[in-house]
């Protein structure tokens, strides 16, 4: 297929969009009239308006049905192949594409391996995956995104995987639609492993969680923006054999820059969703209150697509924000200074402060309201919110890390979250020993015997000193786990001598005089 052709023939369809788009926002916003009769260079923003992410001053939006838009493009396409019959491949695209789902794009279909889903390739590859410990490592994974802890953000943890078995934890954490996430690890001095940090949404409507973001250890940190109120899961996992400690941090981010110069979410006196007329309308958007004056600045890089004045905003300015598909919205504005189509950069003035349109009996404030295509107006603080603080250091001692404690008390609840009142996972009795995986705050992730991870409060828990020294009466084997199919670690003599540091289940966790641990069954 000639390429030059296809390019060809993907403008016309662009201005073939144009055609359509315009008619269509005929029907509904009969104040695009007048734009039909501009320049052609503008016809791209009202095929985008109309089709994509139109948003009037009603903030209800309407959209180009996406079956008229695909259709649109592949008669374009199968009119050149008329004419080229090497477009063959493009046929068979635009077909993948009219079958995929609305929220599928070319990178979801062609999308790269994630690093995580790489070595895990890799390890199937090597047969590893029937052994034991690649069993023990694939099911971690799953296991980690199906059974998370459950934090509140900002988070902040400090963490220990050791080398001896296969570990992942998934932590569960609230998002609002227009925060951006910030996920980054830090390993500590000397720590020698590969580290795989993965982002999911969790979809009520879709089993499988949907991959958001991914890293290793070769950038254990990135960044990626909420379109929707959800949950999400982040999985963090290293590699087989590997121990190592970590710093681990979750952030809450604005996505946009604040749209008042000099000012912050503070300023906000009205938020969304207050009831306005009586109750016959809630509150789309936020106030900021400012000096009558004050520049009004663009929160994102995009274009301006309108600037008028009507009876409710008074005096607006619509900016498309081409970074993250959306429409901003400037009301109650004393001067606007922008003309349409102007290309405007974060930071540029697009207008002043005031108290125009039915705004005229209260202080000078922007009006400001974010629009999405197929949702409409969508809560505009978590988008503009100032960043998280850095959570404080853990205060329970980074040197439990790896150690194994006992509960103080004869039950000990261990909980989902590092909270008292959270919900808990389940109880431990005095004797269980727990493995210390992190610690954040007041608080410590254990380990339970099963395999199942939590939170217990770091002040319940102490160091779990020897119970009792015993000498083996027949030769054992230490095993790495309280369960009959867990690998031996190593193979004690008869009249070995050992610690006792905990009991579960009849089996005994005990260390050696070289400092091994591990676990005798029930019949040594």
């Amino acid at each position: 297929m000639e390429v030059g052709g296809l390019v060809g023939a993907v403008k016309v369809e662009v201005k073939l969009l144009t055609v359509l788009t315009i008619p269509y926002t005929l029907l509904n916003k009969p104040q695009y009239a007048q734009k039909t009769r501009r320049k052609q260079t503008h016809w791209f923003i009202y095929a985008q308006e109309a089709g994509i992410r139109n948003t009037g001053s009603s903030g209800r939006t309407s959209r180009l049905p996406l079956g008229l838009l695909l259709l649109s493009f592949l008669t374009t396409i199968l009119q050149y192949m008329l004419h080229r019959l090497r477009a063959l491949p493009a046929i068979l695209l635009a077909l993948l594409l009219t079958a995929c789902s609305q929220s599928q794009t070319l990178q979801g279909i062609f999308q790269k391996s994630t690093p995580h889903e790489e070595y895990a390739r890799r390890l199937r590859q090597a047969r590893l995956d029937e052994t034991a410990l690649g069993r023990d490592w694939l099911r971690a994974a799953d296991q980690a995104l199906h059974d998370s802890l459950t934090i509140t953000l900002p988070f902040q943890e400090r963490g220990f995987f050791p080398a001896d078995r296969a570990s992942a934890v998934g932590y569960r954490y609230k998002v609002r639609n227009g925060e951006t996430i910030h996920v980054s690890l830090k390993l500590a001095p000397g720590t020698d492993a590969r580290v795989f940090l993965d982002a999911f949404e969790l979809r009520p409507s879709q089993p499988k969680p949907h991959l958001l973001a991914s890293a290793d250890t070769t950038d254990l940190s990135f960044r990626y923006t909420a379109d929707s109120d959800q949950q999400h899961v982040l999985r963090v996992q290293p590699e087989l054999l590997r121990a190592g400690r970590y710093t681990l941090r979750v952030l809450r981010e604005p996505s946009l820059s604040f749209p008042v110069r000099g000012k912050n979410d503070v300023a906000v006196g009205s938020f969304w969703g207050v009831a306005r007329d009586g109750g016959a309308r809630r509150h789309e958007g936020i106030d900021i209150f400012a000096k009558r004056g004050t520049p009004a600045i663009a929160a994102a890089n995009g274009f301006i697509t309108r600037v008028n004045e009507t009876p409710l905003g008074g005096r607006v300015v619509w900016l498309a924000d081409t970074e993250h598909g959306q429409h901003l919205y400037y009301a109650h504005l004393d001067k606007q200074l922008v003309q349409p189509g102007q290309q405007v950069r974060i930071g540029d003035t697009l207008g002043l402060v005031g108290n125009t349109g039915n705004a005229r009996t209260t202080s000078p404030h922007l009006h400001f309201g974010v629009y999405r295509g197929g949702h409409g107006a969508v809560d505009p603080f978590p988008f503009v919110r100032r960043a998280d603080a850095l959570p404080a250091a853990p205060v329970a001692a980074p040197e439990r890390l790896g150690q194994w404690v006992r509960a103080k008390d004869a039950r000990l609840a261990v909980h989902r979250s590092p909270a008292a009142k959270s919900a808990t996972i389940g109880t431990t009795t005095k004797p269980t020993p727990l493995l210390v995986l992190g610690v954040t705050a007041d608080w410590l992730r254990v380990q339970l015997p099963t395999g199942r991870t939590g939170f217990v409060a770091a002040r319940t828990v102490g160091t779990a000193a020897p119970l009792r020294q015993v000498a083996l009466q027949v030769a054992a084997d230490l095993y790495g786990s309280p369960q009959k199919s867990a690998p031996a670690l190593d193979s004690l003599p008869a009249q070995t001598t050992v610690a006792v540091l905990g009991e579960f289940s009849g089996y005994r966790l005990v260390r050696r005089a070289n400092g091994r641990v591990g676990w005798l069954a029930p019949a040594a």
